[in-house]
């Protein structure tokens, strides 16, 4: 049996480094597991976002996955290293992704970063950007609002537009040359961002940069998939099944349609 990349999250976003995934790695077998009935995890305390992210991963031990991708910034930021000490695979999280992606395209070294409560809080963008290059100008903004939207399927409405406008119209007031977006539900409203912000400034998301970190670890340890065959994909969500599989869909979309999927419901916690 072809072990799977497990990847998870508070909803729906992670979505958007599966993308990725099938399209940088199309060999591999993808288990997600996406917890719709608890969502969000930005304005929730660190010690129950942790809880929530430790019986996920539970759960998903039992595909005997060779990697854990936690694909929620607010989880990465409370939770990864718990995670790491917890197992025996790789994990990862994308916030180091998407701070290396955002240093290697700003030109004026001031780059912002919007995310939810939680993950703002936390400070983690901040130190990863400044690990990096210490003399990084960082803006961050927290944008509870987005992930109700995105739950919800609505990425281009007159009211996604108010919400996005009212919540970091005030940022282009910044020499930004590059914004964050962090948190992985944030890309699904990519175009409402970029009409508020202008096309001056570059729009980064983590997930291309975190495939790339899932495929160097896999070949550094010899572990990617060599079946021809291709693989069969298994989603989960904790909530509404209908409307998480309307939005993955929509949002996969060929990638969705290139390979087998299973699509089941399974209540945790």
């Amino acid at each position: 049996m072809q072990q799977p990349i497990a990847v998870l999250d508070s909803g729906v976003g992670g979505l958007t480094v599966v993308k990725e995934i099938m399209r940088q790695l199309p060999r591999e077998k993808v288990v997600y597991f996406g917890d719709t009935a608890r969502t969000p995890y930005g304005p929730r305390p660190s010690w129950e976002v942790v809880r929530f992210t430790r019986e996920i991963v539970d759960y998903l031990l039992q595909f005997q996955p060779k990697m854990i991708v936690i694909a929620c910034n607010t989880a990465t930021a409370v939770a990864l290293e718990d995670i790491r000490s917890r197992v025996d695979v790789p994990v990862i999280g994308v916030i180091n992704p998407g701070a290396r992606a955002a240093v290697k395209r700003t030109q004026s070294g001031c780059i912002g970063v919007i995310g939810t409560q939680g993950t703002i809080n936390s400070g983690a963008y901040d130190m990863a950007l400044k690990e990096i290059t210490p003399h990084v100008k960082v803006i961050s903004e927290a944008c509870p609002e987005f992930v109700p939207l995105v739950e919800q399927g609505n990425f281009r409405s007159e009211e996604t537009y108010r919400t996005v406008l009212s919540s970091i119209g005030h940022l282009r007031n910044y020499p930004m040359d590059c914004l964050i977006l962090g948190c992985t539900h944030y890309p699904f409203l990519t175009e409402t961002i970029a009409e508020v912000m202008g096309d001056k400034v570059n729009l980064i998301s983590s997930a291309d940069e975190t495939a790339r970190d899932i495929s160097t670890i896999l070949h550094d340890q010899g572990k990617q998939a060599r079946s021809e065959l291709m693989p069969v994909h298994q989603f989960f969500c904790s909530g509404d099944a209908g409307l998480f599989k309307m939005i993955a869909q929509q949002w996969l979309g060929e990638q969705i349609q290139l390979t087998p999927v299973v699509w089941q419901v399974k209540q945790i916690g």
